[in-house]
């Protein structure tokens, strides 16, 4: 499993080969992931190496082939930005970023996508500041689900769902956190989560 600085460098790699039918330059690298030393990149490739993604050629900054078969067991998912488990933050904005995720996490009926939590209002369920949630697309959730809501059209949050006869609770996992009551119109529900990769 990567972690989500690893995936993305790996992601460029490829999608810069296939571009350019060169690899980056290690400034290249480091621009693209806002990295500003050097040595975060060669950390980032040796980990890759150590987990059969890339082969390098030493003291050789283009050198490298990327293992053909590493990306047979993964998919590319719209990555929509950050989303608040905790104060509220600013609704999603769309992004044209992609991630790859194990194919392991989705499946191939329905749609999509990727955000990073901000916050720790879900920690008691295993969900931390800095993870990656993999969300699939629906507008239906069952009680106990851990849902994407939209509130009041310009809120999105990330909580376990609940639903009674005029209104939705939306709860956090985190004793320090209220959970909030809602009029049924107030929340649209944008997805449920399907998965999680912990960012390291």
């Amino acid at each position: 499993m990567l972690t989500f600085k690893q995936k993305k460098l790996l992601d460029f790699l490829v999608d810069y080969y296939n571009e350019n039918n060169v690899y980056p330059t290690f400034d290249e690298m480091r621009d693209f992931l806002k990295i500003k030393s050097k040595s975060g990149i060669h950390k980032l490739l040796s980990s890759l190496e150590e987990k059969g993604y890339v082969n390098r050629l030493p003291h050789k900054a283009r050198a490298l082939s990327i293992n053909s078969s590493v990306n047979e067991n993964e998919k590319n998912l719209p990555f929509l930005g950050r989303i608040a488990a905790g104060n509220p933050i600013e609704a999603i904005t769309g992004s044209f970023e992609q991630i790859s995720v194990p194919n392991y996490l989705i499946n191939n009926k329905d749609e999509h996508f990727s955000l990073e939590v901000s916050g720790d209002s879900m920690v008691d369920a295993g969900i931390f500041d800095g993870d990656i949630v993999i969300i699939r697309k629906t507008e239906a959730a069952n009680s106990g689900d851990i849902i994407v809501a939209l509130i009041d059209q310009n809120e999105v949050t990330l909580k376990r769902f609940r639903s009674f006869k005029n209104s939705i609770a939306l709860e956090p996992a985190n004793k320090n956190y209220k959970i909030r009551l809602f009029g049924e119109d107030r929340v649209k529900i944008q997805g449920k989560l399907v998965g999680l990769i912990r960012k390291f």
